[in-house]
Parts: C-alpha cells; structure tokens; sequence
C-alpha cells in the first residue's frame, strides 16, 4: 500500500513516517518546511529519515538515501495545482494529514496563517483525495477543541462548541468538513483529537523543550496560572501506535464506496464501533498531570532544579486535558500507557545528547 503523510518534517510527522517505513509501507512524505520554528531542526529530521537538505527543491521528489520505500516533496498544501498532480501521480491508498500551522498563541497573533494551511489546505487535502479513491483519510485534529469544558474526562461525544483560540477553531472545523465529504462522497476519514504530545525530537515551542531549555541554561520557567494547570501528556510512541492501528483498521478503510445512501447523520456521527465513514478518537494519556508535578518530573529527569517564575494564564490556553480512549481501545485495543516519568526520562536522555535547542 502507498501512504502520504503530510507534516513529515514535523514532530508527529518524522517519527510517524519512520515507523511506516519500517512496517514496510510505500511512503511520501510532504511538508513546506515553513519557518514556525528553526528549520534547522526540520532539516535535522529529514535527515535523519536520509533527505538531504541540500538537494531539496520545490515540488520535486526525493529518494530517501536510507529507507528504498520512502520519498519526500517540499510542497504547500494550499499548491492546489501541485497537489492534485501528486496525488493524480502517485494513486495513494492512504493519507494522514499532519501538516498544519501549530501553536495556541500564535493563532492570536498571525491568524491568516492558519486559515490558509488549516482550512484552505485541508479543503484540497479533501479534494485530492475524493478525486483519486484514497480509501481512507486520517488527520490530526487536536484536544484544543474541547476549550474550556468543565465536564472530564473529554469524551468524542461532547459538545465542542466553545473554541478558545483560532487555532482550535480551524481543527474543529476540520472535522466538520471531513464529515461533510465522508457523508457527500463516502470518503473515510479519521480525525484524532491529541493530547499534548512529548517526546524525542519534540516542537521547541511546546513545554517539554521550553522547560528543559530553562532549566539546563539555569534560566527562570514560565508556569502559567501559577501553576494551577494540568495536562494530559502522552508519549510519542503511544500517538503513533495509536495512528498506525487507525489508519489500516478494517471496519472504517474497507468500505464499499457504492453502499446504499444512510438514512440520516445519526450513523455517520460518532463513534459506535460501526459508524461508516466519519469517525473521531481521542488520543491521550488518561492520565492528566498536574503542571507542577511535571516540572518536578522533568527536574529528576534532568538532574537540575528548576527556576520558577509565576504568571497569569494566557489568552488561549485552558486549565485542563484529560482524554476519554474508551472508543479508541473499543476499535484498535491498544491504550496508551507511557508513563510520565518513562517519557521524560527518554526525552532527557535524548535531549543531554543535542545541540540545537541549547544554543544561544
């Protein structure tokens, strides 16, 4: 089978494609290499996956110099012109969409940048694959959807009305149009709401970098609402595994596109085991930390204290996460169950021997 994953120099993205190439699928792997974040680190991740930096071009393909299966094209979702002649090219049997502009706050600040690549590409991811019989589409939505609700842990059958900042918008309506072209078009997609993903190779903007960086160069830690926060972190390993089990599973991706028109939505909502065309899982922990007990986690995993300095809670972000997996480990049996202090600990052992988000 071919895959396309989208954001394959991105955090999820990298460690997503590097273990489909292992599993022995026909991989291309997208991203724009945007400038979010340091591109030396996006470049680093290639490379590791044997894309040279030096040879990346535009709209061209690349063969992996470690892995035969994999190639990868530098392209803009919102490039509907060279998106559909990928997709009319290449004939892909699955996509996972995880190419997407990220961060919370910075929704607040540059909010044209999110409805180009989180709507109007989505809208051409869609269009491509409803054109080209992808059998099944699975993208990252993002726990950031469930705002502020006062009702945990977050199930897929809550209400996600009430988004706290752009960014959660647009991937609430990602799933919105997904549903829209799974009922039109019987195209399967999968959204997966994540949970505050950690881990190697980690995004520099999130609290795992941010705080280990603080931390090594002896600097004072953000913490936020002084500390009255918690999240539900999951480890990089369970997200994939958890994608991985998705993306093939053969109730939703098997399905025959000529099968009698559903009598009402009710059977393409949610998550009942059987539902169709359109589904959503969460993925997380179900463990949700408290924000102090993970820097006290992160300092042993470090072996340095920590420097605090207290703040208000900032505009976007909300107080708590916690993930509901009972649909996830209905479908796929799998749960995941890294701990926090497992986590970090790799994540520190990784991080002791980098360079790049030390520098000064």
């Amino acid at each position: 089978m071919k895959i396309l994953v989208t954001g394959t120099a991105g955090f999820i993205g990298f460690h997503l494609a590097k273990r489909l190439v292992l599993d022995g699928y026909d991989l291309v792997g997208l991203d724009s290499i945007n400038d979010y974040y340091a591109v030396s680190l996006k470049f680093e991740r290639l490379a590791e996956s044997g894309i040279a930096q030096n040879e990346i071009e535009y709209g061209k393909l690349l063969q992996s110099k470690i892995h035969n299966k994999y190639r990868f094209v530098k392209l803009n979702l919102e490039d509907r012109e060279n998106l559909e002649k990928l997709f009319e090219a290449e004939k892909f049997d699955f996509v996972v969409n995880l190419a997407a502009q990220a961060g919370v706050r910075y929704s607040i600040e540059n909010p044209h940048a999110y409805v180009q690549s989180n709507l109007a590409g989505f809208v051409n991811v869609l269009e491509c694959c409803r054109h080209n019989g992808v059998k099944h589409l699975v993208y990252a939505s993002s726990s950031s959807v469930y705002g502020n609700a006062a009702k945990i842990p977050f199930s897929e059958t809550d209400r996600v009305d009430f988004p706290v900042s752009l960014y959660a918008a647009t991937k609430k309506a990602n799933e919105l149009m997904a549903h829209t072209y799974s009922h039109l078009y019987k195209l399967p997609t999968t959204g997966l709401r994540f949970f505050t993903v950690y881990g190697e190779w980690g995004r520099p903007d999130m609290s795992p970098i941010l705080f280990a960086d603080a931390i090594t160069n002896s600097e004072p830690i953000k913490v936020f609402n002084h500390g009255d926060m918690s999240r539900d972190f999951t480890y990089i390993d369970d997200i994939v595994e958890g994608i991985v089990r998705l993306l093939t599973n053969s109730c939703h991706c098997e399905l025959d596109r000529q099968a009698p028109e559903q009598t009402g939505d009710s059977d393409l909502r949610q998550n009942d085991g059987c539902s169709p065309y359109y589904r959503l899982f969460n993925i997380g922990n179900s463990q949700p930390v408290q924000l102090m007990d993970f820097i006290r986690t992160m300092e042993d995993a470090l072996g340095k204290k920590a420097i605090l300095k207290m703040y208000p809670m900032q505009a976007g972000d909300v107080k708590t996460t916690y993930a509901d997996t009972t649909e996830l480990e209905k479908v796929t049996h799998y749960k995941p169950s890294t701990s926090l202090k497992v986590g970090l600990e790799k994540f520190a052992k990784w991080y002791k021997n980098s360079t790049h988000y030390t520098e000064k």
